[in-house]
């Protein structure tokens, strides 16, 4: 049986990472195998490509570049873990993906949505996730998180605030869009208030059979 494909959205300093570990803790006591990944990177090859777009100043690469850099490490993590792993059965929970694209290269650079759409065509074989999970905060909560992290994957932190405002409003969009798919988390509450709701969430959309 096809494993089942979760990804997690939101801007900078959403929280998507502590959640992930969370969810992926709930669902192996429920006996599911499962994989956490990440993007950019998530696999070797995608890994270096990572460290070209997250780190340096935030006028590195133009928006074009950004994106085929970005299309690059998707289609070797797609390659190379993520379909094998739900070929397998496994749930993957990937911390960020196409959705992210669309926020920051689309609604954030103002690259057209037609040729990010084709790009995404050509290296996905068709995949798209089971679920998305979009953790909403303000732009200026998740920038000081994000400014508290202390670590150098920080370049698009260093992008004005109005940059942010549209990769904000850029994923509200995609949810209104996409409502089968997609649902939004508060990402105000407590970590254990956003816990239970991503897990209730999961659990009311992709029903399953752990032991």
């Amino acid at each position: 049986m096809r494993g089942r494909f979760i990804t997690f959205e939101g801007g900078e300093g959403a929280g998507k990472s502590t959640q992930i570990s969370f969810l992926a803790a709930a669902l192996e006591a429920q006996g599911l195998p499962v994989l956490q990944t990440r993007e950019p990177g998530g696999s070797p090859g995608a890994e270096e490509i990572r460290g070209l777009l997250v780190r340096g100043e935030a006028g590195r690469w133009d928006g074009v570049s950004e994106t085929l850099l970005l299309y690059a490490a998707r289609r070797n993590h797609l390659q190379t873990v993520i379909l094998p792993a739900l070929e397998q059965g496994r749930w993957v929970l990937c911390d960020r993906f196409n959705d992210s694209t669309l926020a920051y290269q689309g609604y954030g650079r103002g690259l057209a949505m037609d040729w990010l759409d084709s790009l995404y065509q050509a290296v996905s074989e068709g995949l798209q996730p089971d679920l998305t999970l979009y953790i909403d905060v303000p732009v200026e909560v998740g920038l000081a998180r994000a400014g508290r992290r202390g670590d150098d994957e920080n370049r698009f932190e260093g992008l004005a605030d109005s940059f942010h405002l549209k990769i904000r409003r850029g994923f509200q969009e995609i949810v209104r869009n996409n409502p089968d798919r997609c649902a939004t988390i508060d990402g105000m509450g407590s970590v254990d208030e956003i816990r239970r709701v991503i897990l209730e969430t999961v659990l009311s959309r992709l029903p399953h059979h752990g032991r």
